[in-house]
């Protein structure tokens, strides 16, 4: 019993209010007028922060993909490549690049993008004249992978 007594005087509660006000008046510090001082103002700014923080995270994500496909559109259009037509390419191709990277390639390297584009391109062609069975199997690479499977 004198051992519980005791563990109540190694810790304050007053104490522990002080720093989790400090804390807060913390975090609130950039804040302008009364809102980084007055912690009761402090409090809901700083909660309300949060909030928005937490909320931000998943719209960056969202964002960002949205950038990428756009960046990717532009640069597949300048090569005549729709981008979903794009995109289904190079996933028959079996390329398997994320839209980060294909955005980057787009940007940084153009000439990559463009062979790239061109794979997409010819898969889609030669897609397309299997679909409408023009008499004569289409000679291309793809073709002559699918006979040897």
């Amino acid at each position: 019993m004198v051992f519980l007594t005791w563990s109540l005087w190694l810790r304050s509660p007053v104490t522990d209010r002080f720093w989790r006000k400090q804390q807060i008046l913390k975090h609130a510090l950039h804040f302008r007028g009364r809102k980084n001082r007055c912690y009761s103002l402090a409090y809901r700014a700083v909660r309300r922060a949060f909030v928005y923080a937490t909320k931000a995270r998943y719209l960056k994500k969202r964002d960002m993909r949205t950038l990428w496909e756009t960046r990717i559109e532009a640069a597949s259009l300048e090569h005549g490549v729709k981008y979903h037509n794009f995109i289904s390419g190079l996933y028959k191709c079996q390329v398997e690049l994320n839209r980060k990277s294909l955005a980057d390639l787009a940007i940084y390297e153009p000439k990559t993008f463009k062979s790239l584009a061109a794979l997409a391109k010819r898969r889609g062609e030669e897609g397309l004249l299997a679909a409408q069975g023009g008499g004569k199997e289409p000679e291309g690479i793809f073709s002559r992978l699918l006979k040897h499977q």
